[in-house]
């Protein structure tokens, strides 16, 4: 990620500070998050939120529209109130409510996006990714590993110049296992990641998924999708696969 705002041109990790009070949650952000290189913080409470986003200064507030003592849309309007520090925060606003008047009450509050619950990782990356270019912090948009190559904006996959064609799981799971080289994921996080924290089936689905896409980036030998007994799936780069 890279800051290009205030003549600073040098690369740094996004802050950003993760407001709720629902534990799955903020375990399943606040990994998520850590692994795609942003500096995360946690509040559970409105007063809290507010306190950290004075000390800590963060480029994101992802924001729990329900909190304990005061709600997230006062703090919205607290961020966004007096011209302070944190006037012009980016602020991603959480609900588990999808009426149209509680969508428009967030906004009105001063959110740049919202995000109804239940969601998934990959959706509320996107949203965010998109509110940090507005305020001039980018993500890394194309990842590559060896001849295998992944662009998040277009969703479009190649190897060797080839097209791959693949759904919107494989996409997410080869966007993850890209974006992390080498590191092994465990079935858990894969399942949190890609078919999100409210998923209740069975951890098998993924060994389906992962066959197809060894299937369709021809890794008919494992060398490329390694798995790891016991524990999940790592990606090796095919200049070091056995």
């Amino acid at each position: 990620m890279r800051s290009d705002g205030e003549g600073d041109d040098k690369e740094r990790s996004a802050r950003v500070l993760v407001v709720d009070d629902e534990e799955l949650i903020v375990e399943m952000l606040s990994m998520g998050l850590n692994y795609e290189g942003f500096e995360v913080s946690v509040a559970r409470t409105g007063y809290e939120a507010l306190e950290q986003a004075r000390s800590r200064k963060p480029d994101l507030v992802i924001l729990d529209i329900m909190l304990p003592g005061i709600d997230g849309v006062e703090v919205c309007r607290q961020l966004r109130s007096n011209g302070g520090a944190n006037s012009d925060v980016g602020i991603l606003m959480l609900t588990a409510r999808g009426e149209v008047e509680d969508r428009v009450l967030g906004l009105d509050s001063g959110a740049d996006d919202y995000l109804v619950k239940p969601f998934t990782f990959r959706e509320l990356l996107a949203r965010a990714g998109s509110i940090l270019r507005r305020k001039g912090i980018n993500l890394q948009q194309a990842l590559r590993v060896g001849d295998l190559a992944l662009d998040r904006q277009t969703r479009r996959v190649t190897r060797g110049g080839r097209i791959i064609e693949l759904t919107q799981r494989e996409f997410d799971m080869l966007e993850l296992f890209m974006a992390h080289p080498r590191q092994v994921f465990s079935r858990e996080v894969i399942l949190n990641r890609v078919w999100g924290y409210d998923y209740l089936g069975d951890t098998n689905v993924i060994d389906v998924h992962i066959r197809h896409l060894r299937e369709k980036l021809d890794d008919d030998n494992r060398d490329l999708i390694r798995s790891v007994r016991g524990v999940g799936y790592s990606l090796e780069p095919p200049s070091v696969a056995s």
